[in-house]
Parts: structure tokens; sequence; C-alpha cells
């Protein structure tokens, strides 16, 4: 699990085709490796990888044709900066929301514009996520939890200060740029619990429903 509040920004320093899938080499920068071991788990742009070599520089991590097929990384290149973050402690401070770094699919940037010091950006998300993303609700742009200001349709638009375009990827944002989206789990979950199935069939959020499942007592 994440928080959506990132670390470094990274490189991508090779992707490697595997017999059918790809092999990801990530440079790390300034992000400390020190606590992160074979098996670990590091958001890069929002995905997560699992480390499967520690190099001295960053990590490698293999990516599934399922990943690839869901989230941006089938356009990497060579060189191109990503967004990092380590998997979360007990004791970390949860600053942005639970993000768990299973990307729901590829949105794109429509638009961009200055507001005082600030950037507006507008995204267009896929037609099966519109209905999870609410004014005001949490997103995850590229593994950064964000704030929805205002949403039409499939489209939505951010507000974006002046320290998030500095510590992450999103100052190279131009229209055409695509990005990972993660709704948040919170919807899923919320949206799974009023399609309930009550034991005698009926679905949707019933008195029935509430009750068998410990909410009405």
């Amino acid at each position: 699990m994440f928080t959506g509040i990132i670390e470094a920004v990274g490189e991508v320093a090779a992707v490697t085709p595997a017999s059918g899938d790809v092999s990801l080499y990530l440079r790390t920068g300034k992000l400390d490796l020190a606590d992160v071991s074979l098996g670990g788990s590091v958001a890069t742009n929002g995905v997560c990888l699992t480390v499967v070599d520690l190099p001295g520089d960053g990590f490698r991590a293999d990516v599934s044709r399922e990943s690839l097929s869901l989230t941006t990384i089938e356009h990497w290149q060579t060189g191109q900066p990503v967004n990092l973050e380590k998997a979360l402690l007990p004791t970390t401070r949860l600053g942005g929301h639970i993000v768990s770094g299973h990307v729901d699919g590829v949105g794109e940037v429509i638009g961009r514009h200055s507001d005082g010091r600030s950037e507006r950006f507008r995204l267009r998300a896929p037609e099966a996520l519109a209905r999870y993303i609410a004014h005001k609700g949490s997103i995850t742009v590229d593994g950064i939890s964000l704030t929805v200001n205002k949403v039409e349709g499939a489209e939505f638009e951010l507000n974006i200060v002046p320290h998030t375009l500095a510590e992450t990827i999103m100052g190279s944002y131009r229209p055409g740029t695509l990005v990972n989206l993660e709704v948040d789990v919170l919807a899923r979950y919320l949206e799974r619990l009023l399609a309930g199935e009550s034991k005698s069939g009926k679905t949707g959020m019933t008195m029935e429903f509430l009750t068998e499942n410990g909410f009405n007592k």
C-alpha cells in the first residue's frame, strides 16, 4: 500500500522485452533504498512494482502483460522521468489517501492553464472509470494523490500547487500526455456494497442486506 505522496523522481534506465512482457531497470535518484529488499514494492508512476534486483543505483522489476495492458508502461522510453514512492510502513503518516498501486486505466491530459501560482489541468478518464470520480474526492494520477476540483462526465480538473509541480513529473504534462489513473479504493468498495445481494436474492442496498451484514442491529 502507498499514500500517493511522491518521495523522489527517478528515471527509466532500460526497458527490455522479455518473452512477451517487459523487464524494467529504474534509477531511483535521491530515493533511499536501504530499507528495500528483494520482493519489496515501489510505486513507479503509480504502478506497484516488485523489486527483483538491487544493482546499487536503483532496482529492476518485471512487468506482466496484464500491467502493460492497463498502464502507460508500454510507452515508456529510456531516460523518461518517473514518480517514485516506497511502500508505506505502519508508522507512516497518511498524508495523501490509501493507494493500492493497482492502476485502473490510462487517462489523457487534455488541457492546462495557469491559475495564480498554481496550474489547472483537465484530464479525460476512460468512460468505465467516470462513475468513481467525484468532486472533492481523491484520485491517483501517476502515483500522486490528488483532489478532484471539477467533474464533467469522464473529464475532471485538478488544481496543482507549485510544490507538487516541482517535486513530481506533473510539470512536464502537456495536452496529449498519457497518465496512469487509480480511482479511490473506497469508491470501489462502496459500489460493491451497494450492489450486494441478500440471501433472498434481492440486490442493492436494502434493509435486509444491511441486517444480514451487521449494519442494522
